[in-house]
This record gives structure tokens, C-alpha cells and sequence, in this order.
């Protein structure tokens, strides 16, 4: 199978299979929607820390805070189409370069 056709087409003209609309880009979304909710998401986790065993009971407020940030970010249709042109872009570059995104943005050892 040839990906040469990916090579030259716009991310808007990348077909993209199931996992990857159903999957991968949720799993994307995810993890950026936790960074932009940060700040709720270290209220909830120390709110668990302090409570303990009663974090059910006593983190209900900041539980609610983070599950709406979180429930705001996955139904944003913008956020999922800045996720999906960012997924198809790292695969672009994976495609032409064969080095997955995580690796890419490692920094290379310098020699001496």
C-alpha cells in the first residue's frame, strides 16, 4: 500500500478509519482537555490526598468542577477539529520521517 497520496494531501483531505476518529483522537482530546483543566484537575487529586477514604464524600465539589471542564472540552467541536488537524499532522510526519512524535521531540544525545 502506498501512502504517497497522504504525502501530497491537505490534513482536511486525509480519510481517516474508525480507530482513529473513534479512538485515537478521543484518547488526544483526553489528554489535552486534562492539561487545560490543570488547575481543577490538582484541586480534585489533593481534595483525595487530604480525604482520604471520605474523598467520595468530601471532594464532590471539585470532582463536579473537573468532570464539567472535562465534559466542556469533549463536546467542543472546535477542540475536536484542532485534535484531529494535530493527529493528522503528527501522522504526516510519521509517514515521511518513520519517527513516531514522541520520539521526535526527545532531544538527540550531543556528541563530544
Amino acid at each position: 500500500m502506498c501512502f504517497c497520496l497522504f504525502l501530497t494531501a491537505s490534513p482536511e483531505e486525509i480519510p481517516l478509519r474508525h480507530v482513529e476518529k473513534d479512538v485515537l483522537i478521543p484518547k488526544m482530546m483526553r489528554e489535552k482537555a486534562r492539561e487545560r483543566c490543570a488547575e481543577r484537575v490538582e484541586a480534585f487529586n489533593s481534595c483525595c490526598k487530604e480525604s482520604g477514604f471520605f474523598m467520595v464524600f468530601k471532594c464532590r465539589e471539585e470532582n463536579a468542577a473537573l468532570k464539567e471542564c472535562l465534559t466542556q472540552h469533549y463536546q467542543d467541536p472546535a477542540f475536536f477539529e484542532e485534535c484531529k488537524r494535530q493527529y493528522i499532522e503528527e501522522k504526516l510526519d510519521f509517514q515521511k520521517t518513520g519517527i513516531p512524535a514522541k520520539n521526535r521531540t526527545q532531544k538527540l544525545p550531543t556528541s563530544m
